[in-house]
């Protein structure tokens, strides 16, 4: 089972309560292009905390398959047979690596990161592989 951190919900939230007493401040000093920036932010960033709460468990497996995350909040059981490809994605920016899991299953592509699983998605795949064959 792989699921975000704690922790990264706890800051999501925070972080969208920071946004909302922005926005506060901002309106009631009559800054409109704060509130402008101050709601959408807040917004989001709720979303993403509460999209945390609600479904923190992001993938799992058992001897039938899988089930991923899907939409917002949502599950999708998927079994081994119907998984296509497993595959890490590595990309290098800047000087950064960032790593991103693919599941393949013909109709959909799962794609999850480390903060989603909490863990590299390298060893997910590898435990995924071990467990499909």
């Amino acid at each position: 089972m792989w699921k975000v951190r704690r922790e990264l919900a706890v800051f999501k939230i925070l972080g969208a309560l920071a946004c909302a007493g922005l926005g506060v401040y901002w309106f009631v000093t009559g800054d409109v292009r704060g509130v402008i920036l101050a709601v959408p932010a807040t917004v989001l960033v709720g979303a993403m905390g509460l999209r945390d709460v609600l479904a923190p468990v992001r993938l799992s497996m058992d001897e039938d398959g899988i089930t991923v995350v899907h939409g917002f909040a949502g599950k999708r059981r998927v079994p081994w047979d119907a998984i296509w490809d497993v595959k890490v994605d590595v990309r290098r920016r800047w000087g950064l690596r960032s790593e991103m899991l693919e599941i393949d299953t013909g109709d959909h592509l799962h794609i999850f990161s480390a903060h989603e699983l909490g863990a590299s998605p390298t060893e997910v795949a590898a435990a995924l592989r071990r467990r499909g064959t």
